[in-house]
Formats: structure tokens, C-alpha cells, sequence
């Protein structure tokens, strides 16, 4: 590709956009958050037992109800889930993290309205998806896709 002034100038203008928003107040909150949270000997405590249920719950997953442990072993696993959760560094971070990610999200729809009306942007999110679909739900338009 032979990139011209303009284009040179349209990907200057993205650095210039990532510098504005790592400076952001809502990403200084957010690696502030992660900070705390990787400093967290607890946290750290809670995800490292965490992640060992979740060996075992997808062991037992294979068999499903079926495996003699499969109550037992998703009850802890939900049990675990709920600790890491309700964890004070840990959901400041997770709340930081849905912060940045919307501002993400309204700068991404922003520039594709910009640039069209009709340039879908996926958003992860059914609720924010134009029309209430990003191209490809696979529920044979039951969503209301056409």
C-alpha cells in the first residue's frame, strides 16, 4: 500500500487519539485499579483458588450431572466466583474496566457514524449494536435480524 499525505495524516491523528486517551482520566483510573489489584496479595489468593476449581469444574463439565462430584464441585466453583466478585480490589478493577471499555466503545461508534451511517461496529453488546444486531446472531431472525 503507498501511503499518501492523507493517509498519513488520518493515522497520525489515531496516535494523536490513543495518546488522549491513555491520558484519559477514566485510563488513569482504570491502571490505577489494576495496580492496586495486582498488588493484592488476597486477590491474588482468591483468583489462584479460583482457577484451580475451575480445573476441576471442567473436568466434571465433561460428564456433566452425570459425574459424581458435579454438585459439590459447581457449587464451589460459584462459591469461589462470588469471593473473587464481592473482592474490594478486585471489582474497583472490574469497574474500571467496564469505564474504559464504554468510553472505547463511544469513541469506536463515534468514528464509524463519522465515517457512514451504515458501518456497523461490533460492539459485544446486543443492547448498543445498531439495530440491534451485529450481522450475525445465528437465531434465524428471531432477534428481529433481516
Amino acid at each position: 500500500m503507498i501511503t499518501t499525505a492523507t493517509s498519513a495524516d488520518v493515522l497520525h491523528s489515531a496516535y494523536d487519539l490513543g495518546d488522549f486517551v491513555t491520558s484519559s482520566e477514566v485510563y488513569v483510573d482504570y491502571i490505577d485499579a489494576k495496580k492496586r489489584m495486582d498488588k493484592d496479595k488476597e486477590a491474588a489468593r482468591l483468583v489462584s483458588e479460583f482457577l484451580k476449581l475451575k480445573e476441576d469444574y471442567d473436568e466434571v463439565q465433561r460428564f456433566g450431572k452425570y459425574h459424581p462430584d458435579y454438585k459439590r464441585v459447581t457449587k464451589e466453583v460459584r462459591e469461589a466466583k462470588r469471593m473473587v466478585d464481592l473482592h474490594d480490589s478486585i471489582a474497583e478493577y472490574k469497574k474500571a474496566e467496564k469505564e474504559l471499555e464504554s468510553m472505547l466503545r463511544d469513541v469506536s461508534l463515534i468514528i464509524a457514524d463519522t465515517v457512514s451511517k451504515s458501518v456497523k461496529v461490533p460492539t459485544g453488546n446486543p443492547f448498543f449494536d445498531q439495530d440491534g444486531c451485529s450481522g450475525g446472531c445465528g437465531s434465524g431472525g428471531s432477534c428481529g435480524c433481516s
